[in-house]
């Protein structure tokens, strides 16, 4: 062993590099990593995780407003609001409400995004002020939007009726037969809402792989005598599955969570009571902390059911094709 300018003794070739101060270089750069991710970590903590934990203690507790100060980590423990929610009158209907709420309102507003893209694709004038003028609905404050809807479709001086022979209220008791079953029209109205409010954001997505896809294909199709609709079918469409079914996805839990747009348009009445409206009148109207905090899991619940099984049975699929 030799020594350098300094003092300090050289490594001899072929030995393994000493451990300097502070660890090796990997252990290094390990603690600058959890130090650039710490702040996310205690935001996510504190934002997240524990009020999720608290949510979860007050379910299992007979806790209301009245005595939510006494409620603490050692408390007693029950299912009774667990069984006291799901044996309430209106719990399945809510339910079903929100299942049919959600899943048309997902499906209209994909549909009507992929047909605006479609019709937005191609180039002509003034293209990029009618894009922009696509995403109004979806940038809108909710309450306003939901005031407009409320006035256009009042039965008396709403601008919808004048253009019908009878007025209809769209956000009473009314009911309209769809496939012989029938269905509460403020329900139908809630669902026309969320598809017109959130298919901009179907738009965003469908337009922009829109944009990615080769137009050799398109070419190609063309010039083997493929009509409109053909290309639509083996073209277009194959491209679209994979951003279709994460749209469906994210649509859904947002829509299975959503609660501002039928509270605001209906309070939850005529039919539209959901899952999520429920949860607000369980703590509102009835002080009852623990049970609003119950139903909220169960909905949480029911949504891990349904990601566990798309990520089972279609994500799985597209990583397999990829």
């Amino acid at each position: 062993m030799t020594a350098t300018r300094t003092g300090e003794p050289r490594t001899p070739a072929g030995s393994p590099p000493r451990r300097r101060r502070g660890g090796t270089l990997r252990q290094q750069e390990g603690r600058a990593g959890l130090v650039l991710i710490s702040p996310t970590l205690i935001i996510t903590l504190v934002v997240v995780v524990l009020p999720l934990l608290w949510a979860i203690m007050l379910a299992f507790q007979d806790a209301r407003l009245i005595n939510i100060r006494r409620v603490g980590v050692f408390g007693h423990y029950t299912l009774e609001n667990f069984t006291y929610v799901i044996s309430e009158p209106g719990f399945w209907s809510s339910l079903v409400n929100t299942l049919v709420y959600t899943v048309a309102g997902t499906a209209l507003s994909i549909a009507i995004g992929l047909v605006t893209a479609l019709a937005l694709r191609d180039r002509f004038k003034g293209r990029t002020l009618v894009r922009a003028s696509i995403l109004i609905p979806y940038v809108a404050p909710v309450v306003a939007v939901a005031f407009l809807w409320e006035t256009m479709l009042n039965p008396q001086y709403g601008i919808v009726n004048t253009w019908l022979d009878e007025p209809i209220a769209f956000l009473t008791q009314a009911k309209g037969e769809i496939l012989g079953v029938q269905v509460p029209v403020a329900l139908l109205t809630v669902i026309a809402f969320e598809a017109w409010r959130y298919f901009p954001f179907a738009f965003l997505f469908i337009l922009a792989r829109l944009q990615a896809l080769p137009k050799e294909l398109d070419e190609a199709a063309v010039v083997d005598g493929a009509t409109p609709t053909q290309r639509f079918r083996y073209v277009i469409m194959p491209q679209l599955w994979r951003i279709i079914a994460l749209l469906s996805v994210l649509r859904f839990v947002f829509t299975f969570t959503k609660f501002d747009d039928v509270y605001l348009l209906t309070g939850g009445g005529a039919g539209t009571e959901v899952v999520s409206v429920r949860v607000y009148n369980f703590l509102t109207s009835r002080d009852d902390i623990g049970a609003a905090a119950a139903q909220a899991i169960v909905l949480a619940v029911f949504l891990v059911v349904f990601l566990a099984v798309y990520l089972r049975f279609f994500a799985g699929g597209e990583r397999e094709q990829g």
